[in-house]
């Protein structure tokens, strides 16, 4: 009986906490190409939408937790004014296609790193991006980006 107990508690564990044990355990997969591309994407529609509320908290909860617990909203919003003190709309973003400098890749601790460019006009915007495995989905682990004038066309 006491044995059958225990098997049932076990059994329970590993149905309730189980699959995220072992998949917290196993080294995560790179996204292909399209994943990455929509994470970048989707990680600066939000940043956008925070510079035009001011309002920083969904950009902070869609967060790892290490994120969340080093970012308040108004941690965000400081660290972000002087790219929404520029105006800058960043919904080009969702159209135009990122511009990688360096080949997305998982660091040694597993996290992925996304750095590049949007090639928008007048201004460009630079991101590099950190992303954590959590469960099942990448959530933001760092971010920085900013708005340079994009290179002029060379001349024909």
């Amino acid at each position: 009986m006491r044995r059958a107990f225990f098997l049932l508690i076990l059994a329970v564990s590993v149905a309730v906490f189980g699959f995220e044990t072992v998949h917290a355990q196993s080294a995560p997969k790179m996204p292909d190409a399209n994943g990455v591309t929509i994470l970048v994407r989707t990680t600066l529609i939000a940043l956008d939408q925070a510079n035009r509320t001011g309002n920083y908290t969904v950009l902070r909860d869609l967060g790892s937790p290490g994120f969340r617990q080093a970012n308040t909203a108004a941690k965000l919003a400081a660290i972000f004014g002087n790219l929404r003190g520029q105006n800058l709309d960043l919904g080009p973003v969702a159209v135009v296609g990122p511009i990688f400098t360096q080949k997305p890749a998982l660091n040694a601790q597993g996290m992925l790193r996304a750095t590049g460019y949007f090639p928008t006009k007048p201004l460009r915007v630079n991101f590099d991006l950190a992303y954590q495995r959590v469960g099942n989905r990448w959530q933001l682990f760092g971010i920085a980006a900013s708005a340079d004038p994009a290179p002029a066309a060379a001349a024909r």
